[in-house]
């Protein structure tokens, strides 16, 4: 699926002061706790990292987040095919 984007309008991600993080283009959140929030987007998966994490909004009909707290990073990756993840290759 790499370099495949799906649907759900543009992707775009603003971050202020390292304390408030806006994104469109999210198709849903996978995961989230006060340190890290695992969202999908059409670009990818987006972890974001940090302290005191709280999503203040979440709308997946207009792809939409806003999420608050210290952010300390946040990193893309690729969305991995049906059937993979870390138990792809040992159950054969």
């Amino acid at each position: 699926m790499e370099g495949e984007h799906l649907s759900g309008g543009a992707h775009l991600m603003t971050v202020e002061n390292r304390q408030k993080l806006n994104a469109t283009g999210v198709l849903d959140v996978d995961s989230f706790d006060e340190k890290t929030v695992v969202i999908l987007t059409n670009m990818g998966v987006l972890t974001v990292e940090g302290e005191d994490l709280h999503i203040n909004s979440l709308n997946v009909e207009n792809g939409s987040i806003a999420i608050e707290g210290r952010i300390d990073q946040f990193r893309y990756n690729d969305l991995k095919e049906k059937g993979g993840g870390m138990f792809k290759g040992l159950f054969r």
